[in-house]
């Protein structure tokens, strides 16, 4: 689950990009065309952008998977590949079992 800095920067995140949605259509009422409308729009595409290169460059450095991660379509998750990692080594050591047993077999024969 989240920790609770996380919960509340994410409730602080929400908090701002509601109150810039509010005022930017506030100023687009009241005041359309003026540096405050302007501020507003502004503030409404750079606050998401920022937030998300805050936690896309906080999953770099932590070297944790984020949400901001660039996921392609057909790429496997860092703990899916870590999972076929286990499962290929542990078929190959199963493989290796058997070809001493059935190599001990035959010399027994």
């Amino acid at each position: 689950m989240y920790t609770k800095p996380q919960r509340t920067a994410a409730i602080i995140g929400l908090i701002l990009i509601l109150l810039f949605l509010i005022g930017l259509v506030l100023s687009a009422i009241f005041n359309p065309g003026g540096k405050l409308f302007y501020g507003m729009l502004f503030g409404t595409i750079a606050l998401p952008i920022l937030l998300w290169i805050y936690i896309w460059l906080y999953g770099k450095m932590s070297g944790k998977h984020t949400i901001a991660d660039f996921d392609l379509p057909g790429d496997k998750a860092p703990a899916q590949n870590a999972e076929a990692s286990y499962n290929t080594a542990h078929e190959n050591m199963t493989v290796s079992k058997k070809n001493i047993k059935d190599v001990t077999k035959g010399e027994e024969s």
